[in-house]
């Protein structure tokens, strides 16, 4: 894969998750649906995590924003990958670019940002070890 001259993506920094595209992924015309990349990117951020050492148990986190943008159209049978890079830590939420590719052609940007949630459903802060673990991937990650 080749980087994106635009922001230089993707880089060592980034975590990289394979999805394959299969039908249930697609419309009728064999496309993929544009929902179903906010699926990879939440599968990618989840195994991200899991590397990291933590798991949905551990944590609970919940979308607050995100934009996504679509370059090109992925097809059945596609072999894609999504890079995920941390942006900024900031008290209760984590700000994360992602990216999905297909070879060198770039096909989808996301912005996202998530809040660790508590029991009770509060936003609650990300672990002091997550935020070092982010700040040491992203040399302008700020923690906060």
């Amino acid at each position: 894969m080749t980087t994106d001259s635009r922001d230089g993506w993707p880089g060592p920094e980034d975590h990289v998750f394979p999805v394959r595209i299969y039908y249930e992924d697609t419309d009728a015309g064999g496309i993929v649906y544009h929902a179903a990349y906010l699926r990879f990117a939440e599968r990618a951020r989840t195994e991200w995590l899991r590397q990291l050492g933590y798991s949905n148990r551990d944590l609970a986190f919940a979308v607050v924003d995100c934009t996504l943008r679509y370059h090109h159209p992925a097809g059945l049978d596609d072999a894609l990958e999504v890079c995920t890079r941390p942006l900024r830590v900031s008290g209760a939420t984590i700000s994360l670019a992602q990216s999905i590719w297909r070879a060198s052609v770039l096909l989808v940007t996301i912005r996202i940002r998530i809040a660790r949630l508590g029991e009770n459903g509060r936003p609650r802060r990300v672990p002091a070890q997550l935020r070092h673990v982010f700040a040491q991937l992203q040399g302008n990650t700020r923690e906060g």
